[in-house]
């Protein structure tokens, strides 16, 4: 009767160590297979449901907003937008406090013509699944005249919500009023430099320390201080085409870089500093424990889950033996 037993363990073993904490926290490589995907100008990782993201299509699509597995590249649920206009020219999408999905209709090829642009704000589903959701529609204009911009970010712990506009010798990061009013029109006035980059998407980490801001081939990282940010060092970024979107991993320590085009890629690199929400380079975020066993969290986890059963079977055996 001793062969159940090893089996049994070696089962447990090969189950702990096969899938690594990557896989469920969404910082691998993948490719978005959805043929309705086209033109995916912004991303945003999902706090709620581990290794999905959030994207969009540039224009001609429709309300639309897609979540897409990391893990399989493929679509588990398309969300329909009511309570909007038509959208224009999105751009952006990122996760705000309490799980609230806020996208940017703030892209003018025009030029800067159009009088007025749009945030379309609605709650995170708790449920992945084609589904019909009602949003909010902020009306947005700037205080020194209309502008073109590819770039939005949430704060995540106040909420408020910011802009960077896209220009060839550099723009401004724009900051919105303290709540916005779905009533009246918000207006964003500039309050940083960003040089040297035309701004195709911007990303906050997660715990709102830093911000990096990329171009369609490189990227900056700031320190956010409050908003006044501070240049940190230029990024390099993964050459995939037109490059037009970047997104921190739900947990701070990867930044995920992604283009338009049909089956598009999203690969990532590690964040500058390995900032997260459980602050810069500690061992939550790095995965190397406080005692230096280079075990991840989950598979530290897998391992004690392991331990545990063996010292159950042996126990039993030896019951079974003294019986």
């Amino acid at each position: 009767m001793r062969r159940p037993f090893a089996i049994l363990t070696a089962a447990l073993l090969v189950g702990a160590l096969a899938v690594p904490a990557s896989a469920a926290d969404g910082d691998e490589d993948f490719t978005i297979k959805d043929p309705r995907i086209t033109e995916s100008s912004g991303l945003a990782a999902s706090r709620q449901h581990p290794g999905i993201y959030w994207t969009h299509n540039d224009s001609d699509d429709g309300p639309y907003i897609y979540a897409v597995d990391s893990g399989t590249g493929e679509t588990v649920a398309r969300l329909t937008l009511t309570g909007v206009g038509t959208p224009r020219d999105v751009e952006a999408i990122s996760v705000g406090p309490d799980n609230r999905l806020y996208i940017g209709d703030i892209g003018d090829n025009l030029g800067g013509s159009w009088p007025h642009v749009w945030i379309y704000e609605l709650p995170e589903p708790k449920t992945l699944k084609d589904q019909t959701i009602r949003a909010t529609q902020y009306v947005v204009k700037y205080s020194d005249g209309a502008r073109d911009a590819e770039s939005l970010v949430v704060h995540p712990k106040t909420g408020r919500v910011y802009i960077v506009d896209k220009n060839e010798q550099g723009g401004h990061l724009y900051e919105g009023p303290a709540e916005l009013s779905a009533s009246g029109t918000n207006v964003f006035r500039p309050v940083a430099a960003v040089p040297d980059l035309e701004a195709t998407d911007a990303t906050l980490s997660p715990d709102g320390e830093h911000l990096v801001v990329r171009s369609y081939f490189g990227a900056i990282a700031y320190d956010w201080n409050g908003g006044k940010i501070k240049r940190k060092e230029r990024l390099g970024v993964p050459f995939l085409g037109q490059g037009e979107s970047v997104t921190y991993t739900a947990d701070g320590t990867r930044l995920m870089y992604g283009a338009e085009g049909a089956d598009s890629s999203v690969e990532g690199q590690d964040a500058p500093g390995g900032s997260g929400s459980s602050g810069s380079g500690s061992p939550a975020a790095r995965g190397d424990g406080a005692g230096g066993d280079g075990l991840g969290g989950n598979l530290k986890t897998g391992a004690v889950a392991v331990a545990v059963a063996c010292a159950a079977l042996l126990g039993l055996r030896g019951l079974r033996r003294r019986r």
